[in-house]
C-alpha cells in the first residue's frame, strides 16, 4: 500500500508551482498596503457618503461604479471587529449581524468605509475612505408607505407596506387586490403607534370609507375623508373634504391637480359623529393638509382663496393654525404661520415635530399638491423665534411626503431626486442645534434593487412597530364589516362663535352578521 506523501512535499510542490507561474507570494495585507491610491472618493449608489445614520439601520448595501474583476471593502469604527465584504461583481452586500454589532458598539462615532477594486490581475486600486457618523439616536422601527405605479389614473398594483429598518424586511399591510382593485390611500397613526391608525378607501363596489383601526379592531366608517390627522389625545380625528381633479400639461411634470372646494371637518371618534367648526370651513376658502401639534392645542392646516380653474397657477395656500380647547372643546382664532403673500409661494403640509420645536413643511410655485411640482421644497419654521428657512437637503426635483420620527431626530420624505419621476424615501437626521443633516436613501438587500424597481412610494411614516391587524382584517372590514359606523352629524359649531360644539348625538353603530368570505 502506497503511503500519502508527507506534507512538507505537497507545500513544496506548491511553492514551486506558484513560483513557476510568476504568481507574487505577498499576503492579502500586503498587496492592499501595495494598492495604487485614486486620491477621490469611490463612485457608489446610493451614495451613502457624508451623511448621519442611525445605530439602527439596516446594512447601507451600494454599487461600485468603477471598474474591475473583484472588489473589497473593509468597514470600521473606534469598537468592535471590522467588517470586510469581498466581491467579484460591483454589488456590496453587507452582512446583517456584524454590522448591527458594529453600529451599537459604536453610536456617536465615526463608520469608515475602504474601497479596493482590482483592475488588473496584479493591481488593486484604492480610493479615499468614505466617511459618515452613527447617531446616539435611533429612528423608529418601522416605516409605512403607499407604492404604486406612475400612471395617471389607473389603480393598478396598488398597496400600502411597511418595512423594518432594522433589516429591511417588506410585507403588506393591505394590498387592492384584496378589495375590488380600488384605491387605498392617507393612511395615518396615532402617536407613532401602529396599533391606532386609520385610512381612506375608494373603491365603486364599497364605496369610500374610512378603515379605524383602535387597538387593532377595525372599524368601517360610512364617511368620505381626504387628508387625516389624529388629535394627540385619540379622542379626534381632523380630516379635509376636497373636490379634486387630475389634469396634465404636454412638458415637463406632466400631470397637475386642482382642488376645487375643499373644507375640513372633526370626526369625533368616541361619539362617532361629524362636525363643521366653521372657522376652518369658510365658503370663500379652501382648507386642507390638517396636523395636530403634539399637544393638541393647535391644529395647522393649508388655505388659500377659491378661485376658477383658470386661475390654478396663481393659487397660493397659507400655513395657518388655530387654538383648540378639547376639555371644554372651543376654537380660538385663526393666525397666519407662513404667508404666501410674503413667500411668493405655494405652502402645503404643515407637519410639527413631536417636541414642538418646528414646523416642517413643503413651498412649491402654486396649488396644493406638492408631489407633482418639480419646485417643491422642505422649509422649516422654527416655532419659538418664528425664523423660516429653506432646507439645504432638497434638490432639483420635487421633495414632499414628510414626516418625523417620534423622538423629533429624523425625518423621512419622498424625493424624486433621481429621476425626476419615482419617489423615493430618503432619511436626514436633525440635530439638537437644528441642522438637518445629508439625507439618505431607503436602503435595500439588493443595492441594484432601484434600477429596476418602477414603482413610487407616497406618504411615508415613521412607525415605533410593525401594524399587528392582518391584511384579511382590513379587507374584510371593507367587503364584509362586522362593525359598521355611520357619524351622526352634530350641530355646527360654525354658527357659534368660538363656543362648544353642543352636545353630540348617542353612538351609532350598525352591527353586520359575520359571514365567511
Amino acid at each position: 500500500m502506497k503511503s500519502n506523501p508527507p506534507y512538507q512535499l505537497l507545500i513544496g510542490a506548491a511553492l514551486a508551482v506558484w513560483f513557476g507561474l510568476g504568481w507574487p507570494l505577498v499576503s492579502r495585507a500586503d498587496a492592499f498596503d501595495q494598492a495604487t491610491v485614486e486620491h477621490r472618493p469611490p463612485r457608489m449608489f446610493p451614495e451613502y457618503s457624508g451623511t448621519t445614520i442611525p445605530p439602527n439601520i439596516a446594512p447601507l448595501n451600494f454599487v461600485l461604479e468603477e471598474p474591475g474583476t473583484r472588489f473589497r471593502v473593509r468597514i470600521r469604527s473606534t469598537q468592535g471587529h471590522p467588517i470586510e465584504v469581498s466581491s467579484r461583481t460591483p454589488s456590496v452586500v453587507i452582512p446583517l449581524q456584524p454590522w448591527q454589532a458594529l453600529l451599537r458598539a459604536n453610536t456617536g462615532q465615526l463608520l469608515y468605509l475602504e474601497v479596493f477594486a482590482r483592475t488588473q490581475p496584479d493591481r488593486w486600486v484604492r480610493f479615499d475612505t468614505v466617511t459618515n457618523t452613527i447617531a446616539r439616536e435611533e429612528i423608529d422601527g418601522y416605516l409605512a408607505y403607499r407604492l404604486l405605479k406612475p400612471l395617471y389614473n389607473v389603480y393598478v398594483n396598488l398597496g400600502i407596506y411597511q418595512r423594518n429598518l432594522q433589516n429591511s424586511e417588506e410585507t403588506e399591510v393591505l394590498h387592492n387586490r384584496s378589495f375590488d382593485h380600488g384605491c387605498v390611500n392617507c393612511h395615518t397613526f396615532l402617536n407613532h403607534n401602529p396599533d391606532n391608525m386609520a385610512l381612506n378607501i375608494r373603491s365603486k363596489p364599497s364605496g369610500n370609507p374610512m378603515l379605524l383601526v383602535r387597538s387593532n379592531t377595525v372599524a368601517k366608517v360610512a364617511k368620505t375623508a381626504g387628508y387625516l390627522s389624529w388629535h394627540p389625545s385619540g379622542r379626534l380625528l381632523a380630516f379635509s373634504a376636497n373636490k379634486l381633479s387630475l389634469f396634465y400639461h404636454t412638458v415637463g411634470e406632466t400631470r397637475d391637480v386642482f382642488d376645487a372646494e375643499s373644507d375640513l371637518g372633526i370626526y369625533r371618534v368616541d361619539s362617532n359623529t361629524v362636525v363643521t367648526p366653521r372657522a376652518i370651513a369658510l365658503p370663500k376658502y379652501n382648507e386642507t393638509w390638517p396636523s395636530w401639534s403634539p399637544d393638541g392645542r393647535y391644529l395647522y392646516f393649508s388655505r388659500a382663496p377659491q378661485v376658477g380653474r383658470q386661475h390654478f397657477r396663481q393659487v397660493r395656500y397659507d400655513i395657518m393654525r388655530i387654538r383648540y380647547d378639547l376639555e371644554h372643546d372651543t376654537w380660538g382664532e385663526v393666525e397666519t404661520m407662513v404667508s404666501a403673500r410674503e413667500t411668493r409661494l405655494s405652502a402645503n403640509q404643515p407637519r410639527v415635530s413631536p417636541d414642538g420645536r418646528f414646523l416642517l413643511f413643503c413651498l412649491c410655485k402654486y396649488g396644493n399638491f406638492p408631489v407633482y411640482q418639480p419646485s417643491s421644497d422642505l422649509h422649516v419654521l422654527d416655532l419659538q423665534s418664528r425664523q423660516l428657512r429653506r432646507l439645504d437637503i432638497n434638490s432639483d426635483q420635487s421633495d414632499s411626503w414628510h414626516s418625523w420620527s417620534s423622538n423629533s431626530r429624523w425625518i423621512v420624505f419622498s424625493s424624486k431626486r433621481r429621476d425626476g419621476l419615482l419617489a423615493r424615501p430618503h432619511f436626514s437626521y436633525v440635530d439638537r442645534e437644528g441642522n438637518f443633516h445629508k439625507p439618505f436613501l431607503l436602503p435595500q438587500k439588493d443595492p441594484a434593487f432601484y434600477d429596476s424597481f418602477l414603482k413610487t412610494y407616497n406618504v411615508p411614516e415613521l412607525v415605533t412597530g410593525p401594524v399587528q391587524v392582518s391584511q384579511r382584517e382590513l379587507a374584510r372590514a371593507i367587503l364584509q364589516p362586522r362593525q359598521v359606523l355611520t357619524p351622526a352629524t352634530a350641530a355646527k359649531p360654525a354658527d357659534k362663535a368660538a363656543g362648544p360644539a353642543g352636545a353630540a348625538p348617542p353612538h351609532q353603530e350598525t352591527p353586520v352578521a359575520d359571514r365567511p368570505r
